[in-house]
Protein backbone atom coordinates (compact mmCIF):
# COMPACT_ATOMS: atom_id res chain seq x y z
CA UNK A 1 0.00 0.00 0.00
CA UNK A 2 2.94 2.65 0.93
CA UNK A 3 4.98 1.65 -2.10
CA UNK A 4 1.58 2.38 -4.44
CA UNK A 5 -0.01 5.44 -2.85
CA UNK A 6 3.67 6.37 -2.43
CA UNK A 7 5.01 6.15 -5.92
CA UNK A 8 2.40 8.71 -7.32
CA UNK A 9 3.09 10.86 -4.90
CA UNK A 10 6.61 11.15 -4.98
CA UNK A 11 6.37 11.39 -9.24
CA UNK A 12 3.71 14.61 -8.50
CA UNK A 13 6.43 15.90 -5.58
CA UNK A 14 9.51 15.72 -8.04
CA UNK A 15 7.23 17.12 -11.36
CA UNK A 16 6.60 20.32 -8.38
CA UNK A 17 2.89 19.68 -7.74
CA UNK A 18 1.05 18.51 -4.19
CA UNK A 19 1.99 15.90 -2.65
CA UNK A 20 -1.65 14.40 -1.94
CA UNK A 21 -3.98 14.18 -4.97
CA UNK A 22 -6.74 16.32 -4.82
CA UNK A 23 -9.35 13.39 -5.91
CA UNK A 24 -7.36 11.35 -3.19
CA UNK A 25 -7.95 13.58 -0.56
CA UNK A 26 -11.62 13.23 -1.51
CA UNK A 27 -12.09 9.67 -0.94
CA UNK A 28 -9.85 9.81 1.78
CA UNK A 29 -12.50 9.11 4.43
CA UNK A 30 -13.96 6.60 2.60
CA UNK A 31 -10.58 4.79 1.54
CA UNK A 32 -9.93 5.10 5.59
CA UNK A 33 -13.20 3.47 6.69
CA UNK A 34 -12.83 0.21 3.88
CA UNK A 35 -9.11 -0.14 4.87
CA UNK A 36 -10.10 -0.03 8.40
CA UNK A 37 -13.08 -2.18 8.10
CA UNK A 38 -11.18 -4.93 6.22
CA UNK A 39 -8.59 -4.92 8.69
CA UNK A 40 -10.89 -5.02 11.88
CA UNK A 41 -12.29 -8.32 10.18
CA UNK A 42 -8.83 -9.59 9.28
CA UNK A 43 -8.05 -9.65 12.94
CA UNK A 44 -11.25 -11.14 14.41
CA UNK A 45 -10.40 -13.67 11.72
CA UNK A 46 -7.27 -14.51 12.98
CA UNK A 47 -8.45 -13.52 16.88
CA UNK A 48 -11.29 -16.64 16.29
CA UNK A 49 -8.95 -19.03 14.46
CA UNK A 50 -6.89 -18.96 17.89
CA UNK A 51 -9.47 -19.55 19.66
CA UNK A 52 -11.14 -22.25 18.19
CA UNK A 53 -8.04 -24.03 18.01
CA UNK A 54 -7.27 -27.10 20.24
CA UNK A 55 -4.93 -29.72 20.54
CA UNK A 56 -4.94 -33.12 22.89
CA UNK A 57 -2.59 -36.17 23.12
CA UNK A 58 -4.96 -38.96 24.07
CA UNK A 59 -5.80 -43.05 23.04
CA UNK A 60 -2.67 -43.19 20.75
CA UNK A 61 -3.16 -39.78 18.38
CA UNK A 62 -2.83 -36.06 18.49
CA UNK A 63 -5.77 -34.50 17.08
CA UNK A 64 -6.15 -30.62 16.59
CA UNK A 65 -9.21 -29.35 15.73
CA UNK A 66 -9.60 -25.64 13.81
CA UNK A 67 -11.97 -23.61 12.01
CA UNK A 68 -15.16 -21.26 13.50
CA UNK A 69 -17.49 -21.69 10.46
CA UNK A 70 -15.66 -24.50 8.54
CA UNK A 71 -14.70 -27.08 11.24
CA UNK A 72 -11.52 -29.63 10.68
CA UNK A 73 -9.96 -31.81 12.85
CA UNK A 74 -6.59 -33.51 11.66
CA UNK A 75 -4.73 -36.17 13.37
CA UNK A 76 -2.04 -38.86 13.54
CA UNK A 77 -1.12 -41.76 14.91
CA UNK A 78 1.68 -41.58 17.50
CA UNK A 79 3.63 -44.77 15.80
CA UNK A 80 3.37 -43.77 12.89
CA UNK A 81 5.04 -40.47 13.25
CA UNK A 82 8.25 -40.04 11.09
CA UNK A 83 9.64 -36.92 12.97
CA UNK A 84 8.48 -33.78 14.95
CA UNK A 85 10.21 -30.37 13.82
CA UNK A 86 10.20 -27.07 15.48
CA UNK A 87 10.40 -24.37 13.44
CA UNK A 88 10.81 -20.73 14.43
CA UNK A 89 10.18 -17.74 11.23
CA UNK A 90 12.40 -15.26 11.88
CA UNK A 91 8.70 -13.01 13.12
CA UNK A 92 7.93 -16.09 15.32
CA UNK A 93 11.69 -15.56 16.93
CA UNK A 94 11.42 -12.13 17.72
CA UNK A 95 7.81 -13.19 19.64
CA UNK A 96 9.31 -16.01 21.66
CA UNK A 97 6.72 -18.18 19.28
CA UNK A 98 7.53 -21.72 17.51
CA UNK A 99 5.60 -23.99 14.92
CA UNK A 100 5.06 -28.09 15.60
CA UNK A 101 5.41 -30.39 12.71
CA UNK A 102 4.19 -33.67 12.98
CA UNK A 103 5.45 -35.82 9.80
CA UNK A 104 3.70 -39.03 8.87
CA UNK A 105 3.78 -41.34 5.37
CA UNK A 106 2.85 -39.12 3.42
CA UNK A 107 4.26 -38.42 0.72
CA UNK A 108 6.04 -34.81 1.84
CA UNK A 109 2.90 -33.01 3.45
CA UNK A 110 3.23 -32.97 6.98
CA UNK A 111 0.26 -34.77 8.53
CA UNK A 112 -0.48 -31.85 11.48
CA UNK A 113 0.64 -28.28 11.94
CA UNK A 114 0.36 -26.82 15.26
CA UNK A 115 1.44 -22.53 15.09
CA UNK A 116 2.18 -20.76 17.05
CA UNK A 117 3.00 -22.13 20.35
CA UNK A 118 5.53 -20.39 23.04
CA UNK A 119 9.03 -22.47 22.52
CA UNK A 120 9.18 -23.49 25.98
CA UNK A 121 5.69 -25.04 25.76
CA UNK A 122 6.51 -26.42 21.94
CA UNK A 123 9.45 -28.30 23.05
CA UNK A 124 7.54 -29.28 26.15
CA UNK A 125 4.63 -31.14 23.87
CA UNK A 126 7.21 -32.50 21.65
CA UNK A 127 8.88 -34.35 23.99
CA UNK A 128 5.28 -35.86 25.49
CA UNK A 129 4.38 -36.65 22.03
CA UNK A 130 7.78 -38.28 21.54
CA UNK A 131 7.89 -40.25 24.94
CA UNK A 132 4.07 -41.79 24.25
CA UNK A 133 5.11 -42.67 20.95
CA UNK A 134 8.38 -44.48 21.45
CA UNK A 135 6.38 -46.36 24.19
CA UNK A 136 7.81 -44.54 27.70
CA UNK A 137 4.06 -43.03 28.37
CA UNK A 138 3.78 -39.90 29.87
CA UNK A 139 0.92 -37.99 30.88
CA UNK A 140 -2.01 -37.50 28.81
CA UNK A 141 -2.68 -33.39 28.55
CA UNK A 142 -6.75 -32.82 28.78
CA UNK A 143 -7.67 -30.64 25.41
CA UNK A 144 -6.76 -27.13 25.93
CA UNK A 145 -6.82 -24.24 23.48
CA UNK A 146 -3.60 -22.56 22.24
CA UNK A 147 -3.54 -19.54 24.15
CA UNK A 148 -4.36 -21.62 27.82
CA UNK A 149 -1.79 -21.26 31.01
CA UNK A 150 0.88 -24.46 30.40
CA UNK A 151 0.44 -25.11 34.43
CA UNK A 152 -3.55 -25.93 33.92
CA UNK A 153 -2.88 -28.75 32.07
CA UNK A 154 -2.37 -32.34 33.25
CA UNK A 155 1.17 -33.42 33.69
CA UNK A 156 3.39 -33.77 30.88
CA UNK A 157 7.30 -35.87 29.64
CA UNK A 158 9.88 -33.96 30.19
CA UNK A 159 12.52 -33.40 27.46
CA UNK A 160 14.80 -35.67 27.25
CA UNK A 161 18.71 -35.54 27.69
CA UNK A 162 21.26 -35.06 24.94
CA UNK A 163 24.22 -35.53 24.02
CA UNK A 164 25.94 -33.17 21.25
CA UNK A 165 27.46 -35.39 18.55
CA UNK A 166 29.04 -32.31 15.84
CA UNK A 167 28.88 -28.58 14.92
CA UNK A 168 29.93 -27.83 11.85
CA UNK A 169 32.03 -24.65 11.50
CA UNK A 170 30.80 -21.87 9.73
CA UNK A 171 34.14 -21.68 7.01
CA UNK A 172 33.58 -24.88 6.54
CA UNK A 173 30.11 -24.18 5.24
CA UNK A 174 31.48 -21.27 3.32
CA UNK A 175 34.13 -23.38 1.85
CA UNK A 176 31.58 -25.97 0.69
CA UNK A 177 29.34 -23.75 -1.39
CA UNK A 178 32.21 -22.35 -2.73
CA UNK A 179 33.55 -25.42 -4.45
CA UNK A 180 30.18 -27.02 -4.82
CA UNK A 181 28.35 -28.14 -7.85
CA UNK A 182 26.72 -24.82 -8.48
CA UNK A 183 30.27 -23.02 -8.54
CA UNK A 184 31.75 -25.19 -11.33
CA UNK A 185 28.60 -24.77 -13.79
CA UNK A 186 28.90 -20.59 -13.18
CA UNK A 187 32.73 -20.67 -13.78
CA UNK A 188 31.78 -22.96 -17.35
CA UNK A 189 29.16 -20.35 -18.48
CA UNK A 190 31.79 -17.64 -17.34
CA UNK A 191 34.51 -18.89 -19.39
CA UNK A 192 32.32 -19.78 -22.19
CA UNK A 193 30.39 -16.42 -22.32
CA UNK A 194 34.10 -14.73 -22.75
CA UNK A 195 35.22 -17.57 -25.54
CA UNK A 196 31.99 -16.65 -27.34
CA UNK A 197 32.32 -12.79 -26.87
CA UNK A 198 36.11 -13.16 -28.11
CA UNK A 199 35.11 -15.13 -31.25
CA UNK A 200 32.25 -13.69 -32.16
CA UNK A 201 33.14 -10.12 -30.99
CA UNK A 202 29.28 -9.83 -29.71
CA UNK A 203 29.32 -8.49 -25.97
CA UNK A 204 25.78 -9.45 -25.35
CA UNK A 205 27.09 -12.62 -23.92
CA UNK A 206 28.20 -11.32 -20.90
CA UNK A 207 24.39 -10.12 -20.30
CA UNK A 208 23.43 -14.45 -19.70
CA UNK A 209 25.96 -13.83 -16.48
CA UNK A 210 23.78 -11.43 -14.75
CA UNK A 211 20.86 -14.02 -14.28
CA UNK A 212 22.88 -16.84 -13.82
CA UNK A 213 24.61 -14.56 -11.35
CA UNK A 214 21.50 -13.55 -9.54
CA UNK A 215 20.51 -17.28 -9.35
CA UNK A 216 23.80 -18.48 -7.74
CA UNK A 217 23.77 -16.20 -5.19
CA UNK A 218 20.29 -16.99 -3.97
CA UNK A 219 21.38 -20.52 -4.53
CA UNK A 220 24.23 -19.61 -2.23
CA UNK A 221 22.15 -17.22 0.15
CA UNK A 222 19.72 -19.99 1.02
CA UNK A 223 22.16 -23.08 1.00
CA UNK A 224 24.51 -20.89 3.87
CA UNK A 225 21.28 -19.53 5.95
CA UNK A 226 19.62 -23.15 6.35
CA UNK A 227 23.17 -24.68 7.21
CA UNK A 228 24.18 -21.94 9.37
CA UNK A 229 25.35 -23.60 13.17
CA UNK A 230 24.55 -26.70 12.08
CA UNK A 231 24.49 -28.90 15.66
CA UNK A 232 23.84 -32.90 15.56
CA UNK A 233 22.81 -34.72 18.64
CA UNK A 234 21.61 -37.81 19.76
CA UNK A 235 18.96 -38.60 22.56
CA UNK A 236 16.62 -40.94 23.91
CA UNK A 237 13.73 -39.98 21.61
CA UNK A 238 16.24 -39.59 18.18
CA UNK A 239 18.68 -37.91 16.35
CA UNK A 240 18.18 -34.29 17.25
CA UNK A 241 19.53 -31.67 14.06
CA UNK A 242 19.21 -27.89 14.66
CA UNK A 243 20.35 -25.35 12.14
CA UNK A 244 19.31 -22.02 10.75
CA UNK A 245 20.52 -18.12 10.26
CA UNK A 246 17.37 -16.60 10.31
CA UNK A 247 14.89 -18.97 10.29
CA UNK A 248 15.73 -21.79 12.90
CA UNK A 249 14.76 -25.25 12.98
CA UNK A 250 14.78 -28.22 15.29
CA UNK A 251 14.15 -31.78 13.48
CA UNK A 252 13.86 -35.19 16.24
CA UNK A 253 14.10 -38.26 13.62
CA UNK A 254 13.36 -40.93 15.39
CA UNK A 255 15.94 -44.07 14.69
CA UNK A 256 14.42 -47.02 12.49
CA UNK A 257 12.50 -43.80 10.98
CA UNK A 258 15.48 -43.72 8.33
CA UNK A 259 14.51 -45.37 4.55
CA UNK A 260 18.04 -44.25 3.19
CA UNK A 261 20.93 -42.72 3.43
CA UNK A 262 23.46 -41.50 0.40
CA UNK A 263 27.00 -40.38 0.79
CA UNK A 264 28.33 -37.93 -1.80
CA UNK A 265 31.46 -36.61 -2.41
CA UNK A 266 31.67 -33.53 -5.24
CA UNK A 267 35.37 -33.94 -7.11
CA UNK A 268 36.61 -30.70 -5.57
CA UNK A 269 34.93 -31.17 -1.92
CA UNK A 270 37.60 -34.44 -2.37
CA UNK A 271 41.01 -32.20 -1.81
CA UNK A 272 39.65 -31.89 1.69
CA UNK A 273 37.79 -34.78 2.26
CA UNK A 274 34.55 -33.65 2.79
CA UNK A 275 31.41 -35.44 2.37
CA UNK A 276 27.47 -34.73 2.40
CA UNK A 277 24.98 -37.03 3.65
CA UNK A 278 21.38 -36.94 2.95
CA UNK A 279 17.79 -39.18 3.98
CA UNK A 280 14.99 -40.40 2.89
CA UNK A 281 12.09 -40.09 5.85
CA UNK A 282 8.71 -40.74 5.51
CA UNK A 283 6.86 -37.69 5.14
CA UNK A 284 9.64 -35.43 4.08
CA UNK A 285 8.84 -36.45 0.74
CA UNK A 286 11.80 -34.95 -2.53
CA UNK A 287 14.34 -32.70 -1.54
CA UNK A 288 13.88 -30.88 -5.21
CA UNK A 289 11.42 -28.80 -4.70
CA UNK A 290 12.33 -26.29 -2.45
CA UNK A 291 15.05 -25.13 0.12
CA UNK A 292 13.38 -25.94 2.82
CA UNK A 293 12.66 -30.04 1.70
CA UNK A 294 16.63 -30.61 0.86
CA UNK A 295 17.48 -29.05 4.39
CA UNK A 296 14.94 -30.93 6.13
CA UNK A 297 16.25 -34.13 4.57
CA UNK A 298 19.95 -33.38 5.13
CA UNK A 299 21.76 -35.40 7.91
CA UNK A 300 25.01 -33.32 7.20
CA UNK A 301 25.60 -30.93 5.02
CA UNK A 302 29.46 -30.68 5.07
CA UNK A 303 31.74 -33.27 7.24
CA UNK A 304 34.82 -35.09 7.56
CA UNK A 305 35.22 -39.16 7.12
CA UNK A 306 35.57 -39.64 10.78
CA UNK A 307 31.81 -36.70 11.11
CA UNK A 308 30.17 -39.60 8.70
CA UNK A 309 31.11 -42.41 10.37
CA UNK A 310 29.73 -41.07 13.70
CA UNK A 311 26.32 -40.30 11.95
CA UNK A 312 26.19 -43.75 10.38
CA UNK A 313 26.76 -44.93 14.34
CA UNK A 314 23.93 -43.34 14.82
CA UNK A 315 21.64 -43.88 11.76
CA UNK A 316 22.81 -47.76 11.78
CA UNK A 317 24.24 -49.03 15.56
CA UNK A 318 24.68 -52.23 14.29
CA UNK A 319 26.65 -52.27 11.01
CA UNK A 320 26.11 -55.87 10.73
CA UNK A 321 30.05 -56.72 9.54
CA UNK A 322 32.75 -57.51 12.00
CA UNK A 323 34.94 -54.73 10.09
CA UNK A 324 32.71 -51.40 9.58
CA UNK A 325 35.69 -49.55 8.73
CA UNK A 326 36.88 -51.38 5.93
CA UNK A 327 34.09 -51.88 4.28
CA UNK A 328 32.51 -48.51 4.76
CA UNK A 329 36.14 -46.98 3.22
CA UNK A 330 35.60 -48.93 0.30
CA UNK A 331 32.43 -47.86 -0.26
CA UNK A 332 33.29 -44.17 0.11
CA UNK A 333 36.58 -44.16 -1.55
CA UNK A 334 37.09 -47.97 -2.94
CA UNK A 335 37.97 -48.97 -6.55
CA UNK A 336 38.53 -52.50 -8.16
CA UNK A 337 41.61 -53.34 -9.65
CA UNK A 338 41.59 -52.43 -13.38
CA UNK A 339 43.49 -55.98 -14.17
CA UNK A 340 42.17 -59.83 -12.74
CA UNK A 341 43.34 -59.28 -9.53
CA UNK A 342 40.81 -59.71 -6.94
CA UNK A 343 38.17 -60.87 -9.18
CA UNK A 344 36.13 -63.81 -7.08
CA UNK A 345 34.75 -66.55 -9.18
CA UNK A 346 31.48 -66.32 -11.48
CA UNK A 347 28.59 -67.64 -10.90
CA UNK A 348 28.51 -69.52 -14.14
CA UNK A 349 32.10 -70.78 -13.47
CA UNK A 350 33.74 -68.68 -15.99
CA UNK A 351 36.43 -66.18 -15.95
CA UNK A 352 34.71 -63.02 -16.85
CA UNK A 353 33.48 -62.27 -13.00
CA UNK A 354 33.53 -59.01 -11.15
CA UNK A 355 36.01 -57.51 -9.57
CA UNK A 356 35.93 -57.08 -5.67
CA UNK A 357 37.29 -54.58 -3.32
CA UNK A 358 36.16 -54.38 0.31
CA UNK A 359 33.27 -56.98 -0.34
CA UNK A 360 32.02 -55.36 -3.30
CA UNK A 361 31.18 -56.89 -6.35
CA UNK A 362 31.90 -54.30 -9.54
CA UNK A 363 30.30 -54.12 -13.00
CA UNK A 364 32.29 -57.32 -14.97
CA UNK A 365 34.55 -56.20 -17.07
CA UNK A 366 33.03 -57.28 -20.23
CA UNK A 367 30.74 -53.80 -19.59
CA UNK A 368 33.48 -51.54 -19.12
CA UNK A 369 32.44 -50.04 -22.34
CA UNK A 370 29.37 -48.89 -20.89
CA UNK A 371 30.95 -46.90 -18.55
CA UNK A 372 34.96 -46.75 -18.90
CA UNK A 373 35.32 -44.23 -15.66
CA UNK A 374 32.94 -45.66 -13.37
CA UNK A 375 32.88 -49.77 -14.26
CA UNK A 376 35.79 -49.79 -11.12
CA UNK A 377 33.22 -47.93 -8.86
CA UNK A 378 29.98 -49.20 -9.62
CA UNK A 379 29.01 -51.93 -6.69
CA UNK A 380 27.12 -53.46 -3.73
CA UNK A 381 28.21 -55.88 -0.76
CA UNK A 382 25.23 -55.95 1.93
CA UNK A 383 25.98 -56.60 5.66
CA UNK A 384 24.06 -58.43 7.93
CA UNK A 385 21.86 -55.11 7.86
CA UNK A 386 22.08 -52.97 5.52
CA UNK A 387 22.34 -53.47 1.43
CA UNK A 388 25.44 -50.60 0.12
CA UNK A 389 25.36 -49.43 -3.36
CA UNK A 390 28.34 -47.11 -4.41
CA UNK A 391 28.68 -45.54 -7.50
CA UNK A 392 30.60 -42.19 -9.63
CA UNK A 393 34.04 -42.28 -10.14
CA UNK A 394 34.17 -38.42 -9.98
CA UNK A 395 31.05 -37.49 -7.94
CA UNK A 396 31.19 -40.21 -5.97
CA UNK A 397 28.38 -41.69 -3.89
CA UNK A 398 27.57 -44.32 -1.05
CA UNK A 399 23.93 -45.17 -0.32
CA UNK A 400 22.83 -47.45 2.62
CA UNK A 401 19.41 -49.26 2.62
CA UNK A 402 18.93 -51.23 5.81
CA UNK A 403 16.88 -53.97 4.79
CA UNK A 404 13.86 -53.88 6.59
CA UNK A 405 13.32 -50.56 4.60
CA UNK A 406 13.33 -52.50 1.45
CA UNK A 407 9.71 -51.71 0.42
CA UNK A 408 9.98 -53.50 -3.59
CA UNK A 409 12.79 -54.79 -5.39
CA UNK A 410 13.09 -54.22 -9.48
CA UNK A 411 15.76 -55.74 -11.82
CA UNK A 412 15.86 -53.51 -15.19
CA UNK A 413 17.40 -54.35 -18.33
CA UNK A 414 17.76 -51.90 -21.83
CA UNK A 415 18.84 -53.48 -25.50
CA UNK A 416 22.66 -52.24 -24.96
CA UNK A 417 22.56 -54.30 -20.95
CA UNK A 418 21.19 -57.07 -22.51
CA UNK A 419 24.44 -57.33 -24.72
CA UNK A 420 26.74 -56.78 -21.80
CA UNK A 421 24.61 -59.52 -20.04
CA UNK A 422 24.35 -56.91 -17.04
CA UNK A 423 21.00 -55.34 -15.62
CA UNK A 424 20.53 -52.68 -12.87
CA UNK A 425 19.09 -53.30 -9.51
CA UNK A 426 16.31 -50.63 -8.57
CA UNK A 427 15.37 -50.53 -4.35
CA UNK A 428 11.68 -48.84 -3.82
CA UNK A 429 11.70 -46.94 -0.69
CA UNK A 430 9.65 -43.42 0.68
CA UNK A 431 10.01 -40.30 -1.89
CA UNK A 432 12.94 -38.54 -0.99
CA UNK A 433 16.63 -37.11 -2.54
CA UNK A 434 17.86 -40.75 -2.35
CA UNK A 435 17.10 -43.37 -4.99
CA UNK A 436 18.95 -46.58 -4.35
CA UNK A 437 20.22 -47.98 -7.84
CA UNK A 438 22.67 -50.40 -8.62
CA UNK A 439 23.77 -49.78 -11.85
CA UNK A 440 25.26 -52.48 -14.34
CA UNK A 441 25.90 -55.23 -12.11
CA UNK A 442 26.46 -58.66 -13.86
CA UNK A 443 23.05 -60.48 -15.11
CA UNK A 444 23.93 -63.26 -12.68
CA UNK A 445 25.06 -61.06 -9.59
CA UNK A 446 22.32 -59.06 -10.02
CA UNK A 447 19.68 -61.96 -10.42
CA UNK A 448 21.44 -63.76 -7.14
CA UNK A 449 21.07 -60.51 -5.63
CA UNK A 450 17.49 -60.17 -6.14
CA UNK A 451 16.53 -62.92 -4.56
CA UNK A 452 18.95 -62.40 -1.71
CA UNK A 453 17.53 -58.72 -0.60
CA UNK A 454 14.48 -60.19 -0.99
CA UNK A 455 14.70 -62.92 1.92
CA UNK A 456 17.12 -60.23 4.02
CA UNK A 457 14.41 -57.92 3.86
CA UNK A 458 11.61 -60.41 4.61
CA UNK A 459 13.60 -61.70 7.67
CA UNK A 460 14.52 -58.03 8.83
CA UNK A 461 10.89 -57.36 9.33
CA UNK A 462 9.98 -60.26 11.11
CA UNK A 463 12.35 -59.19 13.68
CA UNK A 464 10.97 -55.55 14.10
CA UNK A 465 7.89 -56.56 15.45
CA UNK A 466 7.52 -52.88 17.20
CA UNK A 467 7.24 -49.56 16.05
CA UNK A 468 8.31 -48.28 19.55
CA UNK A 469 12.12 -47.31 19.34
CA UNK A 470 13.03 -45.71 22.97
CA UNK A 471 15.17 -49.35 23.77
CA UNK A 472 17.54 -49.27 21.11
CA UNK A 473 17.94 -45.19 21.01
CA UNK A 474 18.99 -45.48 24.78
CA UNK A 475 21.87 -47.24 23.90
CA UNK A 476 22.80 -44.98 21.59
CA UNK A 477 23.00 -42.15 23.88
CA UNK A 478 26.29 -43.17 24.81
CA UNK A 479 27.68 -44.54 21.81
CA UNK A 480 28.93 -41.45 20.52
CA UNK A 481 31.06 -41.06 23.77
CA UNK A 482 33.27 -44.10 23.35
CA UNK A 483 33.73 -43.14 19.32
CA UNK A 484 32.56 -44.07 16.22
CA UNK A 485 31.29 -47.22 15.87
CA UNK A 486 32.32 -47.68 11.96
CA UNK A 487 35.44 -46.43 12.09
Amino acid sequence: MFFFFGRDAFERLLQGGPVIDDRLAGRAPWLLLGGGTVLLLTVLGFVLSWYFTRYQVADGYVRINTGFLFKQQRQARLDRVQAIDVVQPLLARIFGLAELRFEVADAGQSAVHLAYLPLAEARQLRATILARASGAGGGTPAPVTAGQDPGQRAAVAEEAPEHAVLTVPPPRLVGSLVLSEQSVVIVLGAVASVLLSALTENRSFYFYLVPAGLGLAAAYWNSFNKGFNFTAAISPDGIRLRYGLLDTQAQTLPPGRIQAVRVSQPPLWRVFGWYRMQVNVAGYGTAGSNGEASARTTLLPVGTLAEVFTMLSLVLPDPGTPDPGRVFTAGLNGLAPAGGAGRSAAPDGGDDAAPEDGGFVTTPRRARLLAPLGWRRNGFTATDTALLIRSGRWWRHLILVPHQRTQSIALQQGPLAQRFRVADLVLHTTAGPVAPRLIQAGLDEGRALLDAQAARARTARKRQTSEHWLAPAEHLVHAPKEGPQHG
